[in-house]
């Protein structure tokens, strides 16, 4: 009970600290959107977009938060709590057509550079890159290996590395007059937003296939729990999967020849996938293995 109650503390705390994540980041997308428009910034309009898909995502990811805490139903046996992996996914989806568009319209501007207004553009840049230093701390604060408030600190870094791109630029410009800066600096932005993007989608993706999580091997399981637990003759059909990084599961088959030991043997089997290998809901299926075939299952 111990481990419901701090599970449930730290989603709601994840859920109140990404709700003023996108409070703050909504505020200010707004005076960002017209900053980029009357300076011709790429980098403002960037992280402007960023910043929108930004707003877009921490709310997204506050309605999972929310709609995870219902509890299971007859047509959903496991609950809600796999929709957080499933808006994670689609913040790293959005992160790559993101980066994708920046990179056309950065490539578009070096080959047709356009007039910018470095003065205003170094304001709202660093009116930004305040607002998004204030939503990552927030963030920063929650639990950083759930995959949704993983989503929602990427976008708001990428927002966040974005700002300070705009305000370098700024600065170049005005010292300098080279506006193509604006363009390569949006280049090295994008090129970072995109590795956050491809671990997201990497991440939320094996929990959506439900493949074993990435610490875990199933093989390693087997050898350990015949090594371990006396009277267990074998181990098969592990099955292991993540109904998210915090519900790890697995399904097993353990056989053995006297029935009055398939109890203890269990019980041993959970412990030491509890302890062992951080596996805390367990299914497992004995099989007794009849006398005629003692001599099949030693070959």
């Amino acid at each position: 009970m111990a481990h419901d109650h701090g599970h449930g503390h730290h989603h709601h705390a994840n859920e109140t600290r990404t709700l003023w994540a996108a409070g703050l980041t909504g505020a200010f997308m707004i005076a960002e959107v017209i900053g980029g428009i009357l300076t011709g910034s790429l980098a403002l309009l960037a992280d402007a977009a960023h910043m929108f898909t930004d707003f877009a995502a921490l709310g997204l990811a506050w309605a999972a938060f929310r709609i995870s805490r219902r509890p299971a139903d007859p047509k959903r046996t496991y609950g809600f709590d796999r929709l957080q992996v499933l808006v994670a996914f689609a913040n790293g989806v959005t992160l790559a057509v993101l980066t994708a568009w920046i990179v056309a319209e950065a490539l578009g501007r070096l080959a047709a550079p356009e007039p910018i207004l470095a003065g205003p553009m170094a304001v709202v840049a660093a009116l930004g890159l305040v607002v998004n230093i204030a939503a990552f701390a927030i963030l920063h604060g929650a639990d950083r290996d759930n995959l949704n408030i993983r989503g929602a600190a990427a976008h708001v870094m990428g927002d966040l590395l974005g700002s300070v791109a705009a305000l370098a630029a700024a600065g170049v410009i005005l010292q300098t007059g080279f506006t193509p800066i604006d363009s390569i600096l949006s280049l090295g932005i994008a090129a970072l937003i995109a590795i956050s993007a491809a671990r997201l989608i990497r991440d939320s993706g094996r929990i959506l296939l439900e493949a074993a999580p990435e610490e875990v091997d199933p093989r390693a399981i087997r050898a350990d729990l015949l090594e371990a637990i006396p009277g267990l003759d074998d181990v098969h059909h592990i099955h292991v999967w993540s109904i998210t990084q915090e519900r790890p599961m697995a399904t097993l088959h353990a056989r053995m020849h006297d029935p009055a030991e398939a109890p203890g043997i269990v019980s041993a089997i959970r412990e030491r996938l509890h302890d062992a290998h951080g596996l805390s809901h367990v299914t497992v299926e004995t099989e007794i293995v009849e006398p005629g075939e003692a001599a099949e299952t030693a070959s």
